[in-house]
């Protein structure tokens, strides 16, 4: 009982992040002195220069050098970023260096012959043709005046069409669609009391069975014969594991050890000479 309270108030004084420990120590264990083997275990993991920064926070965890984030570039680095060079053979081609190419005396002193000069000539736009209106129209001050008339506004109003696929909701022994008067009088021809007869079933037909049938007493009372209790035995088959194991893969039958081979298998049994 006294260790129990002696606990509870040792966890009473616990805070979160203090260094207190759980368990009170020993007097020997808190004036223990390490091994050198301890001591060496207990040295901190040497820093490579990776993982510099500490999981989840942006301070870093070792004080970095200014010299570790730069570094100068090898000889190796510095040619192979440099640019490369034009070819002999292209620069022949284009002494200039702008990216036009030299036209000759000739070309600047041609004359154009009329063909040329004609083809030259920009396509000229149709008589009618008229440019984009802007978007916002400009609405004139007589037609932002005006009065339709009459027969605009009874123009402008929208077409009613009258909706034949519905109807009023009524009664529900009412019919979908209205029946006439005429309809409801008339009487039906013998043809049409013929043609609306259904059709009739066959003489023979039977009517499907239900899922559940009443079971007769002499099948509750038969007794199966010895060949149906052999019959309804399900069939007996080896496990995986038995049947992929074969202990007599590898054993070579007496018989097979005192065969003699024919010339004819001798023959085939001769490697190929290329």
């Amino acid at each position: 009982m006294f260790l129990k309270f002696h606990t509870l108030a040792v966890l009473a004084r616990l805070i979160w992040g203090n260094q207190e420990t759980i368990w009170t120590l020993s007097r020997g264990a808190v004036t223990a002195q390490p091994s050198p083997r301890t001591v060496a275990l207990a040295k901190p993991k040497q820093d490579f220069g990776k993982h510099q920064c500490s999981c989840g926070r942006e301070s870093t965890t070792w004080e970095c050098p200014p010299v570790v984030n730069f570094g100068f570039p090898s000889d190796r680095l510095l040619k192979l970023s440099e640019p490369k060079k034009y070819q002999a053979a292209y620069l022949q081609q284009r002494p200039c260096q702008s990216p036009e190419w030299p036209v000759s005396p000739a070309a600047l002193s041609y004359k154009a012959s009329p063909r040329i000069l004609e083809l030259a000539r920009p396509k000229v736009l149709h008589p009618e043709f008229l440019l984009a209106r802007e978007v916002p129209t400009q609405v004139t001050n007589v037609a932002a005046l005006a009065r339709a008339s009459s027969r605009l506004q009874r123009l402008a109003e929208p077409r009613v069409r009258k909706v034949t696929c519905c109807y009023e909701h009524s009664f529900p022994e009412s019919v979908i669609r209205p029946v006439s008067k005429l309809a409801q009088e008339a009487i039906a021809s013998p043809r049409t009391l013929e043609l609306a007869r259904a059709k009739g079933l066959h003489p023979d037909y039977m009517p499907l069975r239900d899922a559940e049938w009443p079971v007769t007493k002499a099948a509750k009372h038969a007794v199966a014969t010895p060949r149906l209790v052999e019959l309804a035995q399900p069939c007996k088959r080896p496990p995986m594991g038995s049947a992929q194991f074969n202990p007599d893969a590898f054993t070579v039958k007496e018989t097979a050890k005192k065969a003699t081979c024919s010339a004819r298998i001798q023959d085939l049994a001769r490697p190929i000479k290329h």
